[in-house]
Parts: structure tokens; sequence; C-alpha cells
């Protein structure tokens, strides 16, 4: 028997994983699961649907297809942030650096967010000549030297007011890239992929543009998650 209590697996490839025989009192799993089954049940539709139910931007993001759709998604994830920030603003300025169970701050959130916009909208969709912020928080799997040679800084500690005004100077540009959205920019394929570690593959507008959206839901999600933290310990 070995003991693993406490064991913490984060951001990792675990395609399948098999855990049996095993007990314990207080476990959490979370991440992106084709199918998951616990205790010979398979609880991926009922996770997926509770989520949805829970969070219905999150589906609106993941379905969407045509360009009203893609419009619609974008009006949910404007609502969305536009409360969570007067929300937000209600705690002490040092909860919102603070990490809840090492994941990342609000602050932190919100760079990540603007990286992903820059990377998959301005880059790739844009092709701007300049399109990272500095203050930019790509994923973990990113190695820092090449997160370095897009001129972001890791180490940069900025106030919630710095990082939102290129975030959301980075949102409206993505509110009149969907207000202007056709079919036929849908299907275009990007002449540039979002980053250079990012792999050598066609990168068509339809699909950047969801993945924006969807990090969009998904860390709003995470995000009002921790505040509800934040808030219980203010």
């Amino acid at each position: 028997m070995s003991e693993l209590a406490g064991l913490e697996i984060r951001d990792c490839e675990v395609s399948g994983l098999k855990i049996v025989d095993c007990y314990g009192s207080d476990v959490y799993i979370g991440g992106d699961f084709e199918r998951l089954v616990v205790n010979d049940v398979d609880v991926t539709a009922y996770v997926e649907a509770e989520l949805d139910r829970q969070h219905p931007t999150r589906a609106l993001a993941r379905d969407a297809a045509s360009p009203d759709d893609y419009r619609a998604a974008w009006d949910a994830v404007e609502r969305l942030w536009e409360a969570t920030l007067e929300r937000a603003r209600l705690l002490p300025e040092a909860k919102l650096y603070e990490q809840v169970q090492g994941e990342w701050s609000f602050v932190e959130t919100h760079r990540h967010l603007m990286f992903a916009s820059d990377a998959w909208l301005g880059n790739a969709v844009l092709e701007e000549d300049a399109p990272y912020h500095p203050f930019g928080f790509p994923a973990g799997g990113m190695p820092p030297e090449e997160a370095a040679k897009l001129g972001l800084t890791l180490e940069a500690t900025p106030t919630l007011d710095e990082v939102l005004t290129p975030r959301l100077a980075r949102m409206t540009v993505m509110r009149r890239v969907v207000d202007g959205l056709t079919e036929a920019e849908l299907d275009r394929v990007c002449g540039r992929k979002p980053a250079d570690p990012y792999p050598d593959q066609e990168y068509v507008v339809r699909r950047c543009l969801k993945v924006i959206l969807k990090e969009e839901a998904e860390h709003h999600r995470y995000a009002v998650r921790d505040l509800a933290t934040l808030e219980a310990n203010a």
C-alpha cells in the first residue's frame, strides 16, 4: 500500500489513468476529460450537464457556430465579467492577488485571458505587428524562455487596474471583430499561428475565436469559485 494523501497532479496528460481499491475522505478532480468513470459509473454527461446548468455561458461558447452565435456568446462573456469585476472590487485589494489552493489569483486570471486574446485574436486572426502585452500570462506549459521571446514579463506584479487597461482594450477589439463577423470570415484560414510555441497547423478564424470564448467562460467559472472563498475569508 502506498501513502498518497495530499498528492496533487497538475498540468498532466492522464489518459488511461486508473485508480482502483483506494479510499479517501476528500477527493477533488478537475480538468478536461473526454470520459470520466467513478466506481463503474460514467459520470461524464452528468458533470458536463451540471456545469452547463450552473454556467450557461460555457455552453454558448462551446456550441457557437454562426456569426450570431459568436455574438451572443461574447455578449454573455461581457456581462459576466462586468458583474464579477464589480463584485471583486468589494474585496480588499490584497485579496485580488491571493491564490486559492494554488490556483491563479484574480489578477493573474485576467493576465492569462489577456494573453489568450493577444495570441488567438491579435496575432492569429488580426496579424498585428505587436500583439502581445508584456503583462500577458500564458498557460503553465509554456517555457519561461519562450514567454520571454514574446516579450512577456511573467515576474511582473501589476495592479488590477494596470492589467485591466490593456485587457479591456483587447475585449473592445474582440467586440468589434464579432460584430462584423460573417460566415466567410469565420471560415478564413489565418496567416499566423497564435504564438511560436504552438503547433504548425492550420488555424481557422472560427477555431481561434472559439478558443477565446471558451477560455473566457471557463476562467470566469474558476474566478467566481475562488472569489467565494476569498469573500468568506475576508
